[in-house]
C-alpha cells in the first residue's frame, strides 16, 4: 500500500512537471515595462540597422543569440527571431532601410479599413482582423509590411510552440515598430480565432515607430494590450514618432458629438451669431475635407502607382475616410534634457541622428528601474 502511494505521488509529480514544461506555466515573460528586458531588446534590434549606419554604437545583445533571419520580402521588409536564456523568443522587425522601395512603404500613408481584406498577389489574399469598430483605420504601406511578415512567421510560432516556446516579444524600432503594432493586433485575433495556442504570450515593444494607425485603431490596440503587455518608447528629441501627419475633421468624432447637428444648432441662433458661426464652421469643415482628399490623392492613389512597379499583381484597397493619426500604446517617454544634448547636439544636417538605436540606449540607461 505504501509502496503504491509513493508511486501515486511520483507520478503526480512528474505529470505536473510535465504540464509546466509543456504549457508553459513557469513563464518568465511577464507584463509591465521593464528597463533591463527593453535593453536586450534594443541591443537585439540593433543588429538589424544597414551596414551604412554600422558606427552607432548600441552594444550587441548579451543574453540571447539568433536561430533565423527571414528572406528580404514585401517592401523590404525582413524580421529575425532570437531565443534568450530564459526561452522567450524576440521577433525583431527591421525598420526603413535606404532603399527606395522601403521609403515607399512610410508613404503609402493614405489609411485603409482596420478590418479587410489586401490582394497582395494572385495566390496572396491577406485577410486582417485589427478592430471590431468600423471606424478603426491604419496605414497602408505598414500593413502591406505586416502582411508579408506575418505570412512568413506564423509557421514559425507552431514549430517553436513545439519545441516548448510560448512567450513572445513582438519588437521593432522606427518603420519595424509601426509593422510591430499591426502584428501584435493580427496575432491578438488568430489567437481569439482558436489559431494560436490560448497558452501563447505576446509582448510587444514599439520603439521610435510612427503613428501607425487613428484614434479608433490606438483604442483597440490599447484594449487588447491593457495591463502592460505592449509599449511605445519615445525619445522627446526624435521627429519620427510625431509622423505620419495628422488631419482631423468632424467625421473623426465619436457618433454622438456637438459637431454631427451644427448646421442646425447654428440655424437657431439669432443674427448675426448664425451667420459668424457658420461661416466658422464651413471654413474648418471645408478646409480639413480638402486636405483629407488630398491626402488621399498623393499619399493613397498616387503612391499605389509605384507600388504597382513592386508588386504588380497589387489590388488598390478602398481608403478610409480619415487620415486622424495618432499616437499608440502605453508610452514610455525617454526625455531628451540638457546631459543628452551634450551627447547627442542638435545638428540640422543629421536628420536622424536622434531616432538611431543608440540616443534611445542612452537614454533608457538612465530610466528608474519601473517594472
Amino acid at each position: 500500500m505504501k509502496r503504491s502511494f509513493t508511486n501515486l505521488f511520483i507520478l503526480l509529480f512528474l505529470s505536473l512537471f510535465s504540464a509546466n514544461a509543456l504549457f508553459g506555466q513557469d513563464s518568465k515573460l511577464k507584463p509591465g515595462f521593464d528597463k533591463e528586458e527593453f535593453l536586450e531588446v534594443l541591443r537585439v534590434i540593433a543588429k538589424q540597422v544597414d551596414t551604412s549606419y554600422s558606427k552607432i554604437a548600441t552594444p550587441a545583445p548579451e543574453h540571447c543569440r539568433m536561430i533565423y533571419r527571414s528572406p528580404v520580402i514585401g517592401l523590404d521588409n525582413r524580421y529575425d527571431l532570437w531565443i534568450d536564456e530564459n526561452n522567450i523568443v524576440i521577433v525583431s522587425i527591421r525598420g526603413t532601410t535606404g532603399k527606395p522601395v522601403s521609403w515607399l512603404e512610410n508613404f503609402y500613408a493614405a489609411m485603409v479599413p482596420a478590418l479587410g481584406t489586401l490582394q497582395i498577389a494572385k495566390d496572396f489574399n491577406f485577410n486582417y482582423h485589427f478592430s471590431d469598430n468600423p471606424a478603426a483605420a491604419v496605414h497602408t504601406g505598414w500593413l502591406i509590411g505586416t502582411a508579408f511578415i506575418a505570412r512568413d512567421f506564423l509557421g514559425k510560432i507552431d514549430s517553436l510552440y513545439a519545441t516548448g516556446h510560448h512567450d513572445f516579444i513582438i519588437a521593432g524600432h522606427s518603420q519595424g515598430g509601426s509593422i510591430a503594432y499591426m502584428l501584435t493586433s493580427h496575432l491578438n485575433q488568430l489567437q481569439n480565432d482558436g489559431k494560436i495556442n490560448k497558452d501563447v504570450r505576446f509582448k510587444t515593444y514599439c520603439s521610435a515607430a510612427p503613428k501607425p494607425g487613428n484614434l479608433f485603431y490606438a483604442y483597440s490596440f490599447e484594449h487588447i494590450t491593457q495591463g502592460g503587455w505592449a509599449f511605445h518608447v519615445i525619445n522627446t528629441a526624435d521627429w519620427v514618432p510625431e509622423v505620419p501627419i495628422s488631419i482631423q475633421t468632424f467625421e473623426d468624432f465619436s457618433k454622438v458629438n456637438p459637431f454631427t447637428d451644427a448646421k442646425n444648432i447654428i440655424g437657431k441662433l439669432k443674427f448675426p451669431k448664425d451667420v459668424v458661426l457658420r461661416y466658422v464652421y464651413n471654413r474648418l469643415n471645408n478646409m480639413t475635407k480638402k486636405a483629407g482628399k488630398k491626402y488621399e490623392k498623393y499619399l493613397g492613389m498616387k503612391v499605389y502607382k509605384s507600388v504597382l512597379k513592386v508588386l504588380p499583381d497589387f489590388e488598390e484597397p478602398e481608403y478610409a475616410n480619415t487620415n486622424n493619426y495618432v499616437r499608440t500604446g502605453s508610452p514610455i517617454v525617454l526625455y531628451a534634457d540638457e546631459e543628452y544634448y551634450k551627447e547627442y547636439p542638435v545638428d540640422p544636417d543629421k536628420l536622424f541622428e536622434h531616432h538611431f538605436t543608440s540616443p534611445y540606449y542612452f537614454l533608457t540607461k538612465r530610466l528608474p528601474d519601473i517594472n
